[in-house]
């Protein structure tokens, strides 16, 4: 205010000055023009006065602003960074996946050769089977039965079928039943031959060199071995003689028919799984 005022006295004392003798008319003037001046330099001084609070307003506003640019750059540089962080994990995740899904599929195929695999040998399984039947039917009305086990066939066979009582010398009624027995084997030449001995839990007595349950089980085992092989002429190679005393029973009776069911030889029939076994190693 003493600023405008100095600046309003200044003005006046110059148009005195510059007019030491005028009329009313003129000093009016003068004086209309000197408030008009004044007027407009106090309008002045408010626009200097707006603009310079602008002008902070604004270096504040300003200043916010660089304030939020730089963090929302501090942001965007650790966006990045975790932006870049997942694409790499993405990229990662995505080969697994890849790698995932052309394995998923080797084993898939695997597994399509395995079930084909299994499907041929349960279809020759249970060919070698009705074959069986077919060939002993003649002797099933005398102890001997043919059935599917864990995809392996079971011929079992009494010993009242092959052996008179206490022996270990096959009789003409079991050489006739393993003869039509090895006419199919020999065609069969893919299979393996296990042939197990089985007892009943009655001691063995005076039986010569047969000193107990294993003894017998074993010794009739070898007996149909033997005689598959020489006289039928089976490879050697193919068969396995063991010998299972009482210990594996079909029927765990005290009764005289159980104990004749557990005096059996069992002729366990397995195809070759090499090929399995490989596709399964794979």
């Amino acid at each position: 205010m003493k600023t405008r005022s100095i600046l309003v006295a200044a003005l006046f004392c110059f148009t005195l000055h510059s007019c030491v003798v005028m009329s009313p008319k003129k000093y009016k003037a003068l004086v209309a023009e000197r408030d008009s001046l004044s007027m407009r330099a106090n309008s002045l001084f408010d626009t200097v006065a707006m603009l310079r609070a602008d002008t902070m307003r604004l270096h504040r506003e300003i200043k916010e602003a660089q304030g939020n640019y730089d963090a929302l750059k501090g942001n965007y540089s650790n966006l990045n960074d975790k932006y870049g962080a997942l694409n790499n994990n993405l990229s990662a995740s995505s080969s697994k996946v890849n790698q995932l899904s052309a394995d998923l599929k080797k084993r898939e195929a695997r597994l399509k050769e395995v079930e084909d695999a299994l499907h041929k040998r349960d279809e020759a399984t249970n060919a070698l089977r009705d074959k069986l039947q077919k060939a002993l039917l003649g002797f099933q009305q005398n102890g001997l039965s043919v059935d599917i086990r864990n995809g392996k066939v079971y011929v079992s066979l009494t010993d009242k079928l092959l052996f008179p009582s206490g022996s270990i010398v096959i009789d003409a009624r079991g050489k006739q039943a393993l003869q039509q027995l090895a006419a199919v084997l020999n065609k069969e030449a893919d299979l393996t031959i296990a042939v197990e001995g089985h007892t009943d839990d009655k001691k063995v007595i005076n039986l010569g060199q047969i000193k107990d349950n294993w003894d017998l089980s074993v010794l009739r085992s070898t007996s149909v071995c033997r005689y598959l092989t020489e006289v039928e002429k089976i490879d050697p190679k193919r068969l396995t003689a063991t010998g299972k005393s009482e210990y594996q029973p079909v029927d765990t009776g005290n009764t005289t028919e159980a104990r004749a069911k557990n005096r059996r030889i069992e002729i366990i029939l397995s195809p070759k799984l090499d090929e399995l076994y490989n596709l399964i190693k794979q």
